[in-house]
């Protein structure tokens, strides 16, 4: 039985982090972007349009996560991950071209595959790591849940920088692009700096690799899953517009204040990591 870590594990885990929290930034960028539009009367969405706008990304990275980490397991971890970054820079690119609301639900819904970068660099960082050992290797990797910090933190400034404090609003328009680089680059940096590999035992029929649906620990999980990191994402999109529309605050404030909320949350998950090896996941 292994129980040390493969050669090289550390950076890859280093990298899968970043590559995570960059994503997990783009994921929940429509919480404060959308905000932004609205508050500056840009788009007069409704409640529930703009309700959509904030779910649809998230909604994408859900339903997508399952095919990401079959596709990881066969072809490993580098290129999956690299093409959901690519894939992911396209519609956030497009994102700055829209002038509706249905292209702007359209570019949400494809720019949410940065959300599917969870269950592929979980399956890529187990694999460098002995069970003794993944508790607090996947703590660290899930740490980049912060990157929902970095967005409610530096995107209002950002966006005042872009639109001259709101007096030129269509300046709006360089935050999808912003972003967009930045997906690009750390996608050629992460296929640089990365190395290959597939679990050991690879299992390439798709019947075989759906059997853990039948285990009814897997829904189990699951559901503990959806109610926890579900409000999780919930509020950390929400808390922006909540702060806004609620207690009349500027947008900048309204980021600080959400990311009170997400870094926290997102950094203790190296702690959990490393009690669940101690302990047992179950206890803790």
């Amino acid at each position: 039985m292994e129980t040390t870590a493969s050669r090289g594990a550390n950076r890859i885990l280093f990298m899968n982090t970043l590559a995570f929290t960059v994503c997990f930034a783009a994921w929940m960028l429509n919480g404060v972007l959308v905000t932004f539009l609205t508050v500056n009367r840009v788009y007069d969405w409704s409640a529930t349009e703009i309700g959509w706008l904030l779910g649809i990304p998230v909604l994408t990275g859900s339903i997508f996560r399952l095919p990401a980490g079959i596709l990881t397991d066969k072809y490993g971890g580098k290129p999956v991950f690299t093409a959901v970054l690519i894939l992911s820079a396209i519609p956030m690119y497009l994102l700055s071209t829209v002038d509706s609301y249905l292209g702007f639900a359209l570019c949400s819904f494809g720019f949410g595959l940065a959300g599917v970068s969870f269950s592929v660099g979980i399956a890529y960082t187990s694999v460098w790591f002995p069970k003794g050992r993944q508790g607090l290797a996947l703590g660290i990797f899930g740490a980049g849940n912060a990157g929902a910090a970095l967005t409610t933190l530096f995107a209002p400034t950002l966006l005042n920088s872009f639109t001259n404090n709101s007096n030129s609003v269509e300046g709006w328009r360089t935050l999808p692009v912003v972003y967009a680089a930045i997906l690009v680059a750390m996608a050629i940096v992460f296929y640089i700096s990365t190395t290959n590999k597939k679990p050991a035992s690879n299992v390439k029929r798709l019947k075989k690799q759906l059997e853990p649906l039948k285990n009814i620990r897997v829904w189990r999980f699951g559901l503990y899953y959806f109610l926890v990191f579900g409000c999780f994402v919930a509020f950390s999109q929400w808390l922006v517009p909540y702060f806004v529309n609620v207690y009349y605050l500027p947008l900048v404030t309204a980021g600080f204040l959400a990311a009170c909320f997400s870094f926290p949350s997102g950094v203790i998950r190296a702690l959990g990591g490393w009690m669940s090896d101690f302990f047992g996941g179950r206890k803790v």
